[in-house]
């Protein structure tokens, strides 16, 4: 009887530890499709990198 409860406790502990993998996969992945690069995960962000106004042409410049 001791055995099978040994057994018992070991199998669920197998258990637990699949679905903890299992969660770290997935949360590396969804972590992993959120990473950006570059000016499109500035924007992402919401974080803008400060652009100058066009200016209207002057009259010397046509």
């Amino acid at each position: 009887m001791f055995e099978y409860e040994l057994i018992q406790n070991r199998v669920a502990e197998l258990h637990r530890e699949a679905e903890h993998d299992r969660l770290v996969r997935e949360a590396r992945a969804a972590r992993t499709a959120r990473q950006r690069t570059g000016a499109v995960a500035r924007l992402a962000r919401g974080v803008r990198r400060p652009v100058a106004r066009p200016r209207a042409a002057q009259l010397g410049e046509c």
